[in-house]
């Protein structure tokens, strides 16, 4: 069972499908709002954070989803991925926005690690 679905819930819907981007490594927690997962891309950590799809449902007014740029406080064998106070990278309401700034870092970054 996914991380995300252990803290959040069997029914948490991302709005797509985990298994197509293997890039995205759960980090998800649950005293956190919501799923989260780390990328990198260069030498540069990311993390997504996807929101309830409901609004509702949602604790702040953000959009469903938002990437920041992170650190990573670990080593590269063994990452410690950490968002706090980073600059939001990206966020939009709709997974195809989303996966069209991924599609923009992997083919801008040809050493990208998505």
């Amino acid at each position: 069972m996914s991380l995300y679905k252990q803290e959040f819930g069997q029914n948490f819907d991302l709005g797509f499908d985990l298994k197509d981007h293997p890039y995205l490594i759960d980090k998800s927690w649950h005293n956190d709002q919501c799923p989260s997962f780390y990328l990198k891309v260069g030498e540069q950590y990311y993390v997504l954070w996807v929101d309830y799809a409901d609004i509702e449902q949602r604790e702040e007014e953000t959009p469903r989803y938002v990437i920041v740029e992170a650190l990573n406080e670990g080593s590269n064998e063994e990452p410690e991925v950490y968002a706090g106070g980073g600059k939001i990278a990206f966020q939009c309401d709709f997974f195809t926005e989303l996966e069209e700034w991924l599609k923009l870092y992997q083919t801008s970054n040809p050493r990208v690690d998505i």
